[in-house]
């Protein structure tokens, strides 16, 4: 039986004075990695009755971007840098520059032989994770938006089995991409979720924030957030798409009723039973989706804003990582 949604609950909270940016679990178990405000890569174990975060420091801005790829943990952050960890000993084994500009988002297949990174370079860069050595470099993103300003690329995610790659930039531009070749395979386009006001700010604000394949590859879910009327302000509604990708086709919308705000991580059921997504504004957001129905099963506000989480292999626990907090959430019997 698939995991109600209803029934998950806050199970326990872990203060913090920083914030957390990006979230990755060692598989099968209840130990994180998360990137922080502060520069560092903390390790938690939730088994420990009172986890304590162990810091790894060697990044010198924000760290937004982690993946768990087999006994090694990699990191990218505003620095540029990318950090391979050894997950165990936590000491670092190899960094470098990997981008010209802020790292936005790192991710691993899930047999951990790649990874992935995307920054605000407007390239994507696949890499062999075992020894660092580049793959693939992926340029379909415009550098610059319609209005001359520079973009932004803030997703991307990996097909289950590891043979696609979706990446997603400010003006709601996707590709998807055949890993082995490094060769594009469809485009989509989400327009809903940029805005642009050429008057008061002379400024933009959204882009796609997030991405996640279902199950199967079929289906590519892109979150952000809604139209903006006042672009200083998270105010749109959290917004999120699903496609058929190969044939280019949307098949659900969803608008949240309650909640606002950017949709920064999303990530199916691990049997597709629904679909998850975090983020919000101030106060943060968690909502789950039926993709077959097109209903919202659950909108549940929180208490600060969710940046990234972690769902584990049943589906009846996930982490989240935000502002001051690591959340653990846990479906009731």
């Amino acid at each position: 039986m698939p995991t109600d949604p209803a029934k998950f609950k806050v199970a326990k909270e872990i203060s913090r004075k920083d914030i957390l940016l990006c979230l990755a679990r060692v598989p099968d178990t209840k130990r994180l990695f998360a990137g922080s405000s502060d520069g560092s890569v903390y390790h938690f174990d939730l088994a420990e009755e009172k986890p304590e975060g162990v810091a790894m420091e060697g990044h010198t801005g924000y760290v937004t971007g982690v993946a768990v790829a087999g006994k090694q943990v990699v990191s990218g952050a505003y620095d540029g840098q990318l950090i391979w960890w050894d997950a165990e000993s936590r000491q670092k084994v190899r960094g470098f520059k990997a981008h010209d500009r802020w790292i936005r988002n790192v991710v691993a297949t899930r047999d951990g032989k790649l990874i992935a990174s995307t920054a605000d370079d407007m390239v994507c860069r696949v890499w062999d994770a075992a020894t660092g050595k580049p793959k693939h470099e992926l340029r379909g993103h415009a550098t610059l938006t319609p209005s001359h300003f520079s973009s932004m690329l803030y997703a991307c995610a990996f097909s289950a089995d590891g043979t696609l790659l979706a990446t997603g930039d400010k003006l709601g531009h996707v590709v998807v991409w055949d890993v082995a070749t490094g060769k594009p395979q469809a485009t989509l386009e989400v327009p809903e979720v940029y805005t642009w006001d050429p008057k008061a700010r002379i400024h933009s604000i959204g882009g796609i924030r997030s991405l996640a394949f279902s199950p199967d590859g079929t289906q590519l879910a892109v979150g952000g957030m809604g139209k903006v009327g006042n672009i200083d302000h998270l105010e749109g509604k959290a917004h999120v798409e699903v496609f058929d990708w190969r044939k280019q086709e949307r098949v659900a919308k969803f608008a949240g009723d309650k909640g606002k705000g950017l949709i920064t991580h999303l990530a199916f059921h691990p049997q597709g039973e629904w679909l998850v997504g975090v983020g919000g504004d101030a106060k943060g957001l968690v909502m789950f989706f039926d993709v077959v129905s097109g209903k919202i099963l659950r909108e549940e506000a929180g208490t600060t804003h969710f940046h990234k989480f972690a769902l584990d292999e049943t589906g009846s626990r996930f982490y989240t990582a935000g502002h001051n907090k690591l959340t653990v959430w846990e479906a009731a019997a």
